[in-house]
């Protein structure tokens, strides 16, 4: 893993909105594929915004996998974690995303494409 990824990850891993961020170029897009629909987003500030209204605001919080993998000169990221919020309603929630990344010659992810599971009933309970 990169310095960059490791930061996205353990940014999202404790809910560090601000750390996920830093992993991202200040004019970095987000195409975003999530049950309501495509989002696209633009800007570091408002990726940071977006993952923090999606992992944000919990009951509990884990960040239970991650991956990290070169496709060409592509980064594909995957994660999954488990959740509980007032927001999803009761008991615990799973979540899947991939996303495939273009990175600027420092690092920073400039570009993601995202496919998101949406939230699923963790039946593990």
């Amino acid at each position: 893993m990169t310095t960059h990824t490791t930061a996205f990850f353990d940014g999202l891993a404790g809910q560090d909105f601000a750390r996920l961020a830093s992993a991202l170029a200040g004019d970095a897009h987000l195409s975003a594929l999530i049950p309501p629909g495509l989002r696209e987003v633009e800007g570091a500030a408002e990726i940071q915004a977006t993952f923090a209204r999606w992992f944000g605001d919990t009951l509990g919080f884990e960040l239970v996998e991650t991956a990290v993998a070169e496709l060409g000169p592509r980064l594909h990221l995957r994660w999954r974690a488990r959740l509980r919020a007032a927001r999803l309603g009761d008991g615990w929630f799973v979540v899947e995303q991939q996303a495939f990344a273009d990175t600027a010659v420092d690092g920073r992810i400039t570009r993601m494409s995202l496919l998101c599971s949406g939230y699923c009933p963790d039946g593990r309970a």
